[in-house]
């Protein structure tokens, strides 16, 4: 069993550190010690055993606060098992099929060796910051397209690969 299991994200309008957030109480419902943190906010991954990154996708690219984190401490991160989830989505499409990682984040993945990367639904609302989100929310492609019991199955194999680390 892995020793403390870090879940960090970045994420512009919260809909990301919701995902994460619930990652990491299915990870703690299933026994394991959890940290959830701002990608922007850690400072190291030394204390953790084992890491999940999260990342909300804007044309095309992880959130930058995602790809910092993975760039800063990718020495560590090689050293670990890894985990990557990306969300965006505006559509039922990540419900629908496997949505494989973005250019960049693939070429991260093959580097880290990490474990299994997921595609999830987003969510973009009223009140969203950027000028791409007024623009998407004014054509009428808005909503909640998250499904969190994807999420929570996902969030319990890691458990399960981590029981038998």
């Amino acid at each position: 069993m892995t020793d403390t299991v870090l879940v960090t994200y970045g994420t512009t309008n919260g809909s990301t550190a919701q995902i994460a957030e619930a990652v990491a109480d299915i990870l703690r419902k299933d026994g394991l010690t959890v940290e959830s943190r701002p990608a922007r906010s850690v400072t190291g991954v030394a204390p953790y055993g084992a890491v999940v990154v999260g990342g909300a996708l804007y044309a095309g690219r992880w959130h930058k606060d995602a790809r910092r984190f993975v760039r800063r401490h990718r020495v560590e991160l090689a050293e670990r098992p890894v985990w990557f989830f990306s969300s965006g989505p505006l559509d039922a499409s990540a419900a629908e099929r496997d949505i494989p990682p973005v250019r960049g984040v693939q070429r991260t993945m093959v580097r880290l060796d990490v474990r299994e990367h997921v595609t999830f639904g987003g969510r973009l609302e009223e009140g969203a910051k950027g000028r791409m989100a007024g623009m998407i929310l004014r054509s009428g492609k808005g909503g909640d397209f998250r499904d969190f019991g994807a999420i929570e199955a996902w969030a319990h194999r890691i458990a399960e690969a981590l029981a038998h680390t």
